[in-house]
């Protein structure tokens, strides 16, 4: 697994331009760990729940969330963040989700061995 991020600022707005602060995320899966996501049916599975800078206050929350499926096949995600510092916090999370799921990958790889436990 790959992951490029990138911060840009970018202007927003119809009348009043604002600068928001935007994640950009794309991660390249190799061809085992696509596999892998596939057979087992983990595309569909969330990673995480975020909400941009841009989100209107009736906006259901499930329209935000990021999903497996969002980044495969080489989708670049973008995120809008209030400030660069808010940028910071999204993407130490998102680093953190990603890890999560590269452990994730990992253990739905094969099965368990076969153990014996006595007490």
């Amino acid at each position: 697994m790959r992951i490029k991020l990138k911060h840009t600022t970018v202007q927003k707005g119809f009348l009043f331009k604002k600068p928001y602060t935007q994640v950009s995320c794309t991660v390249l899966f190799s061809h085992e760990e696509i596999q892998i996501l596939r057979q087992r049916q983990l595309l569909k599975t969330k990673l995480m729940d975020r909400r941009p800078a841009t989100a209107k206050v009736d906006d259901r929350d499930d329209k935000f969330t990021l999903m497996v499926a969002d980044l495969t096949n080489g989708k670049t995600d973008a995120f809008l963040a209030a400030n660069p510092s808010a940028a910071k916090l999204y993407e130490q999370m998102l680093l953190d989700a990603l890890q999560q799921l590269k452990l994730w990958i990992s253990d739905n790889a094969e099965l368990a061995d076969d153990f014996v436990v006595e007490y």
